[in-house]
């Protein structure tokens, strides 16, 4: 693979922060409200020297061109600033949280493709069968039902009628001084209802477009010549057809990563799962503007790393783009 094809996608990523960086700013500071209430309300008065007194600590009665100037050059060397409610660097309070994110979007993408290409491949094995009709309707179904409700039907069935899965956190109290092993296994316990719930909506959507693709790539010439020369029905299903049906599957997939981190904002507040989505929803009702920054700068980053790694995969994935810049 061309080494100045990756530098380019770099450059553009690089570009595409800067200008999620400026946007994000402008756009959650041009928004009604005042942090400094916020804050003075914290501490118990909110008096007008007060108010005075923090804008200028944190620098908020200066015109808002030179708060970005100063914003964009601290971004640049690395520093996102300091949280006005927690008082602490926003990049620790994202380091804290940002694993547990991490985890819960791959789980959810992992499962999602898995289970969602797999019943797309059954579908399409039989196009009028009992199991397409059904990914037709779940599909359908999966991709309209808002996830917040997916979370709450879940918690209802799962945590309170059959108490098998725990309702929230990440982790049981008891169980923190366990060995590594213990808690692996406590922690995979607590995953399963939020990454479900976090996966299922994309789930319908690659078992739709996994039967789509597979659907017409079952029809070409070299899947009858396949057959012809004896090949089992799992080899023509799994190693032929599905090979050259995964093409549109890598890019859809590194389009949904965004949508998986937007969508594990609700799920982590639904489940409490201690994550970017939980200090993020928890900063907006605070107006912690430096804070609510840093995360939206980590979800873009994340957004990026995985549009270039998409974007790598669909080359290695396809031939016919190989060798070019």
């Amino acid at each position: 693979m061309p080494v100045n094809y990756i530098l380019k996608r770099l450059g553009y990523g690089l570009l595409l922060m800067l200008g999620v960086v400026v946007l994000n700013f402008l756009l959650i500071r041009l928004a009604p409200g005042d942090p400094a209430v916020v804050i003075a309300g914290e501490m118990g008065g909110a008096t007008e020297e007060m108010l005075e007194s923090i804008r200028e600590e944190y620098g908020l009665n200066k015109p808002l061109l030179t708060q970005l100037w100063i914003y964009v050059s601290s971004v640049a060397q690395g520093d996102l600033g300091e949280s006005f409610f927690f008082n602490q660097p926003v990049s620790k309070l994202i380091a804290l949280r940002i694993g547990p994110t991490i985890l819960l979007v791959i789980v959810a993408q992992i499962l999602s493709i898995v289970i969602g290409v797999f019943l797309g491949v059954l579908a399409a094995r039989k196009p009028n069968g009992i199991m397409s009709a059904f990914v037709s309707v779940f599909a359908t179904i999966g991709y309209a039902v808002p996830v917040f409700w997916t979370g709450i039907m879940l918690i209802i069935l799962f945590a309170s009628t059959f108490p098998i899965f725990p309702v929230e956190g990440m982790q049981s109290v008891k169980l923190r001084d366990a060995n590594i092993f213990v808690r692996s296994l406590d922690i995979a316990h607590h995953l399963v209802l939020p990454a479900f719930t976090l996966a299922i909506i994309y789930l319908a959507q690659y078992a739709r477009l996994s039967r789509a693709s597979m659907l017409e790539v079952l029809g070409a010439d070299y899947i009858r010549t396949a057959r012809a020369k004896g090949a089992s029905e799992r080899s023509v299903l799994f190693k032929h057809a599905l090979r050259n049906a995964a093409l549109p599957i890598l890019t859809i997939a590194g389009l949904q990563f965004g949508n998986l981190i937007s969508g594990a904002l609700l799920v982590e507040t639904v489940y409490n799962w201690p994550g970017m989505g939980r200090l993020a929803f928890d900063s907006i009702l605070r107006r912690d503007y430096p804070t609510i920054m840093g995360v939206l700068f980590f979800a873009s980053a994340m957004v990026v790393i995985a549009n270039l790694i998409t974007d790598l995969s669909y080359r290695l994935a396809d031939p016919r783009l190989r060798g070019k810049s």
